[in-house]
């Protein structure tokens, strides 16, 4: 098995469900992206949303990567910035309650936040304030942070960084480690698209997106998208929601089709998706395995609501992982 280690924004959800999508428009907010915003926007979407249904949780995409690769089993490891709050406390307990190797800076800024509004048809729109994540920088990362592991598992939100990533990207080569990278939002990708391409090209392995990020990096639709990310990489993974993911290796193209399941909120499907599709790759198991150990962790956190699957049904989903593994 190969162990895994992430480097992203380390954050707490505020999971957030709206009557409409009114608010949306309101904060100019594009309905399933992720905007940044100041403290002074966060707090006023929160003050906003006060009276809905809302919950708490730690987040960020490689965080929430991280923490399902951990619970299916693999060592694994999580390189990011907090506060020395509370909220940074929280965030670190519940990484080490799941297993994960905690590096954690800690900053004088208060810890990252994101509110995550939730709409009626389930998709969630994130207005994310970084706070202490945006303070991570290039010369925080030491070489023996790396060493432990064989996979570098990266989220696209850090691109506003391009020197922390590229630095990030070679320690991990001078580590052999492999190094797979989520394109994580749309909009991201829009207003960096020559630094996405300029990594990628140069140091990434795996390469995750859904078929907004892909047609956004690509400028065509999902499949020949594929070929494109496929021509830069060595494995190319299109999430195709509901449809299911596309995954392409040199010649070999497999499609995944999606679980059927009562959708609550599709928070976290991308990023539990890669946590499966990881944790078979790590076993050293054939693509379509990998992507149906993905469909599988996918289908199980949208589910429920957030970005973190109960603890309850963590046995079941290991029962159930083990069982597709060796059926298939």
């Amino acid at each position: 098995m190969k162990n895994i280690l992430g480097i992203g924004n380390a954050l707490v959800d505020v999971m957030t469900f709206i009557d409409n999508d009114e608010i949306l428009d309101k904060f100019s907010l594009p309905k399933g992206s992720m905007t940044l915003v100041d403290i002074e926007k966060s707090e006023l979407v929160k003050k906003s949303t006060a009276g809905m249904k809302r919950s708490r949780a730690s987040g960020g995409s490689a965080a929430n990567t991280i923490h399902g690769a951990a619970m299916l089993g693999i060592k694994t490891g999580f390189i990011g910035s907090v506060g020395k709050d509370e909220t940074g406390d929280f965030f670190e307990g519940d990484m080490k309650r799941a297993g994960v190797k905690t590096i954690l800076l800690r900053r004088n800024q208060a810890t990252g936040t994101a509110v995550a509004l939730i709409s009626p048809d389930s998709e969630r729109t994130f207005a994310t304030h970084l706070g202490a994540a945006i303070e991570l920088r290039d010369n925080d990362l030491k070489p023996d942070y790396f060493e432990p592991f064989r996979i570098l598992y990266m989220e696209g939100y850090l691109i506003t960084d391009k020197m922390l990533v590229e630095k990030a990207c070679i320690l991990a080569r001078t580590n052999n480690m492999e190094i797979a990278l989520d394109l994580a939002s749309y909009n991201v990708v829009d207003s960096y698209l020559k630094d996405f391409r300029y990594i990628i090209e140069n140091y990434v392995d795996i390469l995750f997106a859904n078929e907004d990020e892909a047609r956004s990096y690509t400028g065509v639709d999902p499949e020949e998208a594929l070929k494109i990310m496929a021509d830069q990489c060595k494995i190319a993974i299109i999430k195709t929601g509901s449809k299911g993911s596309l995954i392409k290796r040199n010649e070999e193209f497999i499609k995944i089709g999606s679980l059927p399941v009562n959708c609550r909120d599709t928070t976290g499907a991308g990023d539990l998706y890669a946590s499966g599709f990881l944790y078979g790759y790590s076993l050293g198991l054939e693509l379509d395995k990998c992507g149906s150990v993905g469909a599988l962790m996918a289908g199980k956190v949208i589910e429920s609501v957030g970005a973190r699957i109960d603890n309850k049904k963590w046995p079941r989903i290991s029962r159930a992982v083990s069982k597709l593994i060796k059926d298939q």
